[in-house]
């Protein structure tokens, strides 16, 4: 009979005719409205000088120095050990990867397309698009699992006893897709891990480090400083953007990492280009000014996505809380919800979803090889729709995991 009553109310769901996209965070057009201010701010030929430099001409390879200074004071190291790019931070990733393997990094043996064997540490669930970077290297991903507190550092440090693993992708607060925020003891043991591979690459993709919703804003360590503090300066590579700050297709990223691994990318980076868009370096720091006042700006972010991320656990808490078919995070900031079904349910969930007009992003993303070896998890991204878009989705989606549970137990 149930099952009956759930069939009835998803076919109900499906002549609605929804046509909801929430498979990735994208900010929402109220989120985009609020920055376009930003375009106006650069008019008169004056306008276009920073520290004596034009930005409309070429030069200044690791970014003017303003945008290096207002980077450094967001993340909490040092300007000279800023190198600002262009509008995407997953770009400079890739590129970060891409120089190990033709040139090798300043502490390598060799270029790592020379080597046999490179591996690398995979937290998860995790985000997708880091696990396509390092697939598409041929690098065999290893999977160690999240736990509260960051990802499981016993087994991290018995992988990098294997001098063939060179790297781990770590979203330190509120991770992709889990909303996990590493604690002080693992930023600790990751900071001060030796490595067996001397050019062990430790990705910080710190992508929401000012990315509250609920609450004031929390400090957090400058992870530089911390590799430093072991004897580990060249170890790391840090990354940030404004893509959730100002505007994701025009926004700045950076990287930042020691004076030496400067020095040394700044070489390699060079033969490619001779400058990143300055215009908009320039535009974003006339805009942002500074720490205190981008946080200001966050405020404004987070009135807009806490009702959004209330109307998800909310529904989840009551369609489907006293049924335990799922777990799930209540995030305090970041842009996803995971969501952990009882194993197998999780394609079966997805494709119901589809059916019924609701698109998020697909079973096995937040693995790598798009492989979930328990078919549980599910990232729920809400940012894009408005509330009540958002609240139909939602009840879309518990309907779905309940229907594709009562299949499970024919």
């Amino acid at each position: 009979v149930y099952k009956r009553q759930v069939q009835v109310e998803y076919e109900k769901l499906k002549a609605m005719g929804l046509s909801l996209n929430m498979a990735r965070g994208k900010p929402s057009k109220v989120q985009l409205d609020l920055v376009t201010p930003i375009f106006g701010l650069l008019t008169k030929p004056e306008d276009f000088v920073s520290d004596g430099i034009d930005v409309r001409n070429y030069g200044e390879v690791s970014g003017i120095p303003a945008a290096k200074a207002l980077f450094a004071d967001i993340l909490g190291c040092k300007p000279e050990q800023v190198f600002v790019g262009g509008n995407a931070s997953l770009q400079l990733m890739y590129d970060a990867v891409s120089k190990a393997f033709t040139n090798g990094l300043l502490h390598s043996e060799k270029p790592w397309c020379k080597l046999d064997k490179v591996k690398w540490i995979c937290p998860v669930p995790g985000y997708d698009r880091h696990f396509k970077v390092t697939e598409s290297f041929g690098v065999e991903m290893i999977s160690v699992p999240m736990t509260a507190d960051g990802p499981d550092m016993d087994q991290v440090e018995a992988l990098i006893k294997d001098p063939a693993v060179k790297g781990m992708w770590n979203v330190p607060k509120f991770s992709n897709p889990e909303g996990v925020i590493y604690s002080a003891a693992t930023i600790d043991r990751l900071a001060k891990m030796k490595p067996a591979a001397p050019d062990f690459m430790l990705m910080w993709d710190n992508a929401y480090c000012i990315h509250e919703f609920d609450g004031e804003f929390v400090p957090f360590k400058d992870i530089l400083s911390e590799c430093e503090k072991y004897g580990n300066a060249d170890m790391v590579f840090e990354f940030a953007s404004t893509s959730k700050v100002t505007l994701p297709g025009a926004g700045i990223a950076c990287f930042a990492c020691s004076e030496a691994n400067m020095e040394y990318m700044e070489k390699l980076i060079n033969v490619q280009i001779i400058s990143y868009d300055k215009i908009n370096q320039l535009r974003h720091v006339k805009y942002l000014k500074d720490k205190a006042h981008t946080l200001e700006l966050m405020k404004k972010h987070a009135a807009i996505m806490g009702p959004k991320f209330k109307a998800v656990t909310e529904t989840l808490a009551r369609e489907v809380g006293p049924l335990d078919l799922a777990t799930w995070h209540d995030p305090k900031g970041g842009y996803f919800v995971s969501v952990n079904t009882l194993p197998g349910l999780a394609k079966r969930t997805l494709a119901l979803c589809k059916e019924a007009g609701v698109i998020m992003t697909s079973a096995g993303a937040t693995f790598p090889y798009g492989v979930d070896p328990k078919d549980s998890n599910i990232r729920v991204a809400p940012s894009l729709p408005p509330v009540e878009e958002l609240q139909q989705a939602m009840e879309v989606f518990c309907c779905c995991l309940k229907l594709a549970a009562l299949e499970q137990l024919k």
